[in-house]
This record gives C-alpha cells, sequence and structure tokens, in this order.
C-alpha cells in the first residue's frame, strides 16, 4: 500500500504533467489564429473560410468528446491521455505540410480527434487525485495550461510566421507532444473516487462511490447547476474562440502592427494575463467556497460582469493606442479567466466520482458545439459582411480592402463584451441552485452508503469498473 507521502508525489507530478499537456493542448489550438494573416495572404483566402476552419475543428471535438467521456468513467484514463496527445501533437506536425485550405482542414479535423480526449479524462484525474478542499487550486493549476499555451503559441508563432514561415509554427510543437504522451505511462491512475471527503481510500483497488442509478446522461442532465453551467459554457467558449481567433489580425489592421508584434501583444493580453486570472480565481474559489456552498460560482458570475465593460473599453481605442488597448482588453481576459477555475470545481462539487467524465463531456459537447464552433465563423463571416457595408465602392470585388476588413472585424468583435454580460447573468442563476444539488448528492451518498457492498464495486447501472 503506497504511503500518504506517496500519495501527494503521485498527485503532484501527475498535475504537472496534466499542466504540460493542457498547455500544449492549447498552444497546438492557438497556431491557426497566430499565423491567419499569413495564411490569409498566401492563399487569398477570406475571414468567413478561416472562421469555418475553426467551426470544423471544435465539431469534431465535440462529437468525440462524449464517447471518449464515457470511456474516461470506465477505462484507463491515463492510457485514453497518452494516445490523443500523440495523435493530436502528428496531426499538428502535419498541418504544416499542407498545399491549400482543404489539405489544411483535414489535417485540423485529426488534430480535434486527438484533443477531444484531454478534458474528459485529465478533468476526471484532478477530482481522484485531490480532496474537494484543494479542488480549484489544482484545477486552476492544470488549467494554467490554457494561458500559457496561448501566450507561448501567439508569441513563439507570431514570431516563425515573420521571421521563417507559418509552416514552421506547427512543426515544432510536435516533438514536446510525444514527448508528453509517453510521461503519461508513468502516471498512477487513482482510485475513483478516493479524494472525496469521508471516503475510505484503504478500499480495494477499484473501489467507487455509489452512483446514482439510471441513465448517466439523464443524471448529468438533471442537475439544475449542471444546466445552467452548460448555458453557460456555450457563452464563454464562444467569446474565448472569437477573441482567441480574431484578435491577432485586429491588431494588424487597426494598430498597424506586423504579425511578429500582434503575436507579443496577443500572447500578453490573451495569455500571459491568464495566469493571475487563474492562480487568483482558484485562491478566491477555494476561499469563498469554505463560507458558503455557492461561493465558486458568485465569484465567475461577478469576474464576468467586469469582464464585459473592460473588453468593450479596449475595442473603444483609437487606432493606434496600443497601450490603453492592451490595458482594458487583458483586465477583461483576465476576469474571464477566473471563470475556469469556479465552474470546473463546481462541476465536480455536484456530480458523483463515476460520473465526472461523462459531466465534462457533456459540458464540453454543448460549450464547443453551440459557443466554440460558431465563434470564430459568426465573428468572421460577420466582419465579412460589415466590411462590404463600410465600402463605399467596389462591392462586389473579390478580396476585401484591409481598411475595410479592420472596420468589419472590429464591429463584429463587439458580440463579445456583449455575452460576458449575458454570461455573469447565466453563472448567477446556478449559483441558486448547487447548494440544493450539493445538498442532493450527499444525501443520495449517506443513503447509499448505509447499504453494505459485497464483492467488487460496480457501477449502477452494472457496469464493471474497469482501468480504475
Amino acid at each position: 500500500m503506497r504511503s500518504p507521502d506517496q500519495n501527494r508525489r503521485g498527485a503532484w507530478f501527475a498535475l504537472g504533467v496534466l499542466f504540460a499537456i493542457n498547455m500544449l493542448n492549447f498552444y497546438d489550438r492557438q497556431i491557426p489564429a497566430a499565423v491567419t494573416p499569413s495564411i490569409m495572404d498566401d492563399w487569398g483566402i477570406s475571414s468567413t473560410k478561416m472562421g469555418l476552419l475553426g467551426t470544423a475543428f471544435v465539431l469534431i471535438y465535440a462529437a468525440l468528446g462524449v464517447p471518449l467521456g464515457r470511456m474516461s468513467d470506465r477505462y484507463s484514463r491515463t492510457a485514453i491521455l497518452g494516445g490523443g496527445v500523440a495523435v493530436w501533437s502528428l496531426m499538428t506536425a502535419a498541418s504544416g505540410a499542407t498545399w491549400n485550405y482543404a489539405s489544411l482542414l483535414v489535417t485540423r479535423l485529426g488534430v480535434g480527434v486527438g484533443e477531444a480526449s484531454c478534458a474528459p479524462a485529465a478533468n476526471s484525474l484532478v477530482g481522484d487525485l485531490f480532496p474537494p478542499q484543494q479542488r480549484a487550486r489544482a484545477l486552476a493549476i492544470f488549467m494554467l495550461g490554457l494561458p500559457i499555451g496561448i501566450f507561448l503559441s501567439s508569441t513563439i508563432s507570431g514570431w516563425l510566421a515573420q521571421h521563417a514561415s507559418w509552416r514552421t509554427a506547427f512543426y515544432i510543437a510536435c516533438v514536446p507532444g510525444l514527448i508528453c504522451a509517453a510521461a503519461t505511462f508513468f502516471m498512477r491512475e487513482p482510485q475513483r473516487g478516493a479524494a472525496e471527503a469521508g471516503h475510505d481510500s484503504t478500499n480495494a483497488p477499484g473501489a467507487l462511490r455509489p452512483q446514482r442509478p439510471g441513465s448517466p446522461y439523464l443524471i448529468v442532465l438533471g442537475t439544475p447547476t449542471i444546466v445552467w453551467i452548460i448555458v453557460s459554457g456555450a457563452l464563454h467558449n464562444f467569446n474565448m474562440y472569437a477573441i482567441n481567433a480574431w484578435l491577432p489580425r485586429l491588431i494588424v489592421l487597426r494598430h498597424h502592427r506586423d504579425i511578429a508584434d500582434a503575436g507579443w501583444i496577443s500572447g500578453i493580453v490573451l495569455g500571459a494575463v491568464g495566469v493571475v486570472g487563474m492562480l487568483g480565481g482558484g485562491w478566491l474559489a477555494d476561499m469563498l467556497q469554505r463560507s458558503r456552498p455557492n461561493g465558486r460560482l458568485i465569484l465567475a458570475s461577478g469576474a464576468m460582469l467586469l469582464s464585459g465593460p473592460c473588453i468593450y473599453l479596449g475595442f473603444e481605442q483609437a487606432s493606434g493606442a496600443i497601450a490603453p488597448f492592451m490595458i482594458f482588453i487583458g483586465l477583461g481576459v483576465m476576469f474571464m479567466y477566473v471563470y475556469y477555475a469556479g465552474v470546473y470545481a463546481a462541476i465536480q462539487d455536484v456530480i458523483e466520482p463515476g460520473l465526472r467524465g461523462t459531466a465534462m463531456a457533456l459540458y464540453f459537447f454543448a460549450m464547443y458545439v453551440v459557443g466554440g464552433a460558431f465563434g470564430p465563423y459568426v465573428v468572421g463571416g460577420l466582419s465579412d459582411v460589415l466590411s462590404r457595408r463600410a465600402m463605399s465602392a467596389g462591392a462586389t470585388a473579390a478580396v476585401i480592402p484591409k481598411e475595410f476588413q479592420e472596420i468589419g472585424l472590429h464591429q463584429a468583435l463587439y458580440l463579445v463584451p456583449v455575452f460576458c454580460v449575458g454570461l455573469g447573468v447565466v453563472l448567477f442563476a446556478a449559483s441558486r441552485t448547487v447548494a440544493g444539488d450539493m445538498r442532493k448528492l450527499k444525501e443520495w451518498y449517506e443513503q447509499a452508503e448505509r447499504v453494505p457492498v459485497v464483492g467488487p464495486a460496480v457501477l449502477a447501472a452494472g457496469e464493471p469498473v474497469a482501468g480504475g
């Protein structure tokens, strides 16, 4: 039997590997946005088509996330994760060898196939590695991969596109990914539910806290807090994908910076500020949760209500006013990152360990299909429409002049602060139901654990627990 010190060291090692994987997840995902100006100039494609590239990626990612989420609840999460990282790393490198828009689209679909394994398996692992009172901070560290990955991808990929080629930006991401894939095989698969308060971690390997009977999907979707969180995820991912995809292009067009400078600026205001939002949000979320059961969601709601006005003021800055633009956009995005620290932990507060992979998969399905899939596409399409409307002549030209592209993209991005305010309202609604959902889950545990369990632990539906 492993000692408590060994368990703690193993948990922190696993969290470090998961952080690195998540960082590469978002690094690889951000490369197309960082090199968008170069691809558009090389191939002469429209903003709508570039937005559709992101939409196709997100749809395949979301479609595969649900079955992979169920697999994460039944089989080895470390094996699922390692295989996924290897696939997306190889397909990212293949993206650099593409010769036209269609071939790039195919390789980005391949990246989506691999990345679909990350969120359900990794979030489920964190939930079993750390107890509830530490979970928001652990998830915040894991999610630090998001801003750091975006920062590194924006800065490095933008620099490579300027000084080498946009293809090189895809090639260099492969090797670190393969190293992370190998590292997953040195991670210990944690016992499901062992980190929960009151759970006896000395139970036999494979032990699982009781799971409510019935369809796992109906159990998850029958939890009011999860429904509100799913709605919030769609709004949040619309915003994150839209601003990540198009801010570098806006900086080039509106503030007259080259692609390398746009990469550095985007890296700071889209990525670096997220470190403060994640760590500060995780610490505050755990602190507030100790005094009130809805503390995490209240924090996330307030952060989003602050984010909207900040981003609006950033877009309001005049052409060339890069310093105030960075300050306001950076503050707004920093508040957007608080969302992850509060909401991801809240999901695990109201869902039992044996359904967390499923819950995350359903959440991500809606988050990406309704939100992320349409953020880049809607903003890109609206940008083209508004750009043509702004043209005083030559409205039927095949290529929209850049001065009108800037007008259209600038106007289209105002959707982001509007959705931020709506998101704050939705999260406040979730904060009104979370205490009741936590109480119902606790009551179920208390009732179910009065019944003695004989033999190996099984799921409520009668499925044996594999890989746990």
